[in-house]
């Protein structure tokens, strides 16, 4: 296992931090053809149905169980896990943590500004409440979390945002599995 896990103070442990991430490999059969791998789900795609969406292949359901290993091994132990709606991530949720509650604004909308605007404030406030315990952990899509810290990530990598003493979230560090 190759694990990248790169941060400003070499500890993700603090009771303020959220490590956001992004779903990761999906099957290339299931979209070939209909949608271009790395953009999105169908057009029919529905989220009552699993079977009509992009979703894990056997090296992104690898990836994740890396992923939750990683974060054991490095002693990040995890709060809260709120996941898009998209099976694809809840599938990484659950097999990197072991637990996952959808959350509808981490699905995003590429297509609608104004609600893309408004899912990505309701996410900010979230994060902007005061919490206790281990961090938060966000489960979505690249282009919420780069509307989020203005990041480009790579499929199955996970930025960690530390909150400083005025309240701001700045990246406190990134993790990748391969």
């Amino acid at each position: 296992m190759a694990t990248t896990i790169a941060t400003t103070s070499g500890r993700i442990t603090t009771t303020t931090s959220i490590a956001i991430g992004v779903s990761i490999r999906v099957d290339a059969n299931r979209t070939a053809g209909r949608v271009p791998i790395g953009t999105r789900d169908p057009p029919d795609a529905r989220l009552d149905d699993c079977s009509t969406q992009r979703n894990l292949d056997d090296s992104g359901r690898r990836q994740a169980r890396l992923i939750g290993e990683a974060f054991r091994q490095h002693g990040i132990t995890v709060g809260a896990v709120l996941s898009s709606p998209r099976c694809r991530c809840l599938d990484t949720a659950r097999l990197a943590f072991g637990r996952v509650e959808s959350w509808d604004p981490l699905q995003g909308a590429l297509d609608d500004t104004q609600l893309r605007r408004q899912r990505v404030d309701e996410i900010k406030k979230v994060m902007s409440e005061p919490r206790d315990g281990p961090p938060l952990v966000l489960v979505t899509h690249g282009s919420v979390v780069t509307d989020l810290t203005g990041l480009n990530v790579r499929m199955g990598e996970f930025v960690v945002l530390g909150r400083g003493a005025d309240g701001a979230y700045s990246v406190a560090g990134r993790l990748y599995v391969e």
